[in-house]
């Protein structure tokens, strides 16, 4: 019973653990990039510090399955590292370094959402208007992108303003100079977090074909670390590659051994278990977390148009996943169903069998109805 409940848990603590661990990742990269440090550099050390740390598990715990790669696999796992990893932290850093790590965060909410239509494009996710599950998933959805409309929209007053903020910062907040690239770079996120949902619905895919997570995921950080490696060479070309202050050095060792390695590690195997929309259901607690790690240790200032474009991404996001539970449950409610007419079809058998197996017995009671008839008459 304890290892029954243990198992059916075990998925929702896992993402409690990564989503935790994304938030620490988000706030580690802020400070780095405060520094100076390029975005598609910090993708490629992370990578490559994710692949040099899942290689040897891999080897241990699944070589004897490499056997199984294809070329169709490769191939799978190279879009997916392109558009899950390398795509997705470029873009997402960008807007980062233009935003706070709470702004950046709070699109994070509209992951299931990104996820539901896009596994209603492809057919994987059907809607069903006549039902209230199905209009409740459309309601959902036009919530959680109002409320991203006004996280991009509507900066509002600051509510939360730390007194120890660093003068940069608030100069920042009253120097009209860097209105535009502040818009600009407020669009980068849920650029990045669409891409991050495509990611889910391609590692359901690639799971399917190949449900190894440590080689998997050993594999598309190889290939996100190239990509990466490639595009910095191309456009930042003229940065250093040296790595400077301890800072530095310990977030991006933790953001790949945690962040690109185990994160994506505990994703891909909930994403086997559970679905892409259950896992994808956890990411509203990265901004929970990332609200506090950034008033108390960088803080940024929280204005109030963050709040409630927040809260109406997670009332929408909660109300699309309300109106999926509803939905299984219906489906749930079906194969009973089934199995109580398929179960009365089966006790009707031992029933008619006899009767067409032995023929015969059935003379002696027609036999005496016929003399019994004969008698009266």
């Amino acid at each position: 019973m304890t290892k029954m409940v243990f198992n059916e848990w075990k998925p929702a603590v896992a993402m409690l653990g990564v989503y935790f661990a994304f938030a620490v990742v988000n706030v580690a990269m802020k400070k780095v990039l405060t520094e100076g440090m390029s975005n598609l550099l910090i993708v490629t050390y992370r990578q490559s510090i994710s692949l040099i740390f899942l290689v040897p598990i891999a080897y241990f715990r699944e070589r004897k399955y490499w056997r199984n790669i294809t070329a169709v696999i490769l191939c799978g796992l190279f879009c997916n590292a392109l558009v899950g990893v390398t795509l997705t932290q470029y873009v997402f850093l960008t807007g980062l370094k233009y935003t706070s790590a709470t702004y950046s965060t709070a699109f994070s909410n509209m992951i299931p959402v990104f996820t539901f239509v896009l596994a209603l494009l492809l057919r994987q996710e059907k809607l069903d208007m006549k039902k209230k599950s199905g209009r409740v998933k459309v309601l959902g959805t036009l919530v959680c992108v109002g409320g991203a409309l006004v996280l991009i929209l509507y900066k509002g007053r600051i509510v939360l303003n730390a007194p120890k903020s660093p003068p940069i910062l608030l100069e920042k907040a009253k120097n009209g100079r860097i209105n535009w690239a502040s818009i600009i770079g407020s669009t980068f996120p849920p650029i990045g977090n669409f891409l991050w949902a495509s990611w889910f619905v391609m590692q359901a895919r690639i799971g399917n074909m190949y449900p190894y997570q440590y080689s998997s995921t050993a594999m598309f950080s190889f290939f996100s670390a190239i990509q990466s490696g490639i595009l910095c060479l191309v456009i930042d070309r003229h940065i250093s590659w040296a790595l400077k202050g301890s800072i530095q050095i310990s977030s991006l060792i933790f953001a790949g051994i945690v962040g690109s390695g185990l994160g994506y590690v505990g994703m891909s195997w909930c994403v086997k278990e559970r679905g892409p929309v259950f896992t994808s259901a956890f990411s509203p607690l990265i901004q929970v977390f990332v609200i506090i790690f950034d008033a108390s240790l960088l803080h940024e200032q929280i204005g109030l148009g963050s709040i409630l474009g927040s809260i109406l991404v997670v009332i929408g996001m909660y109300t699309l996943l309300w109106g999926k539970g509803n939905e299984i449950d219906l489906h749930k409610n079906v194969p009973p169903a089934n199995q109580e007419k398929d179960g009365d079809c089966d006790r009707t058998l031992p029933v008619t069998a006899p009767t067409a197996v032995s023929p015969t017995n059935s003379v002696p009671v027609t036999t005496p109805t016929a003399v019994s008839s004969t008698n009266s008459a």
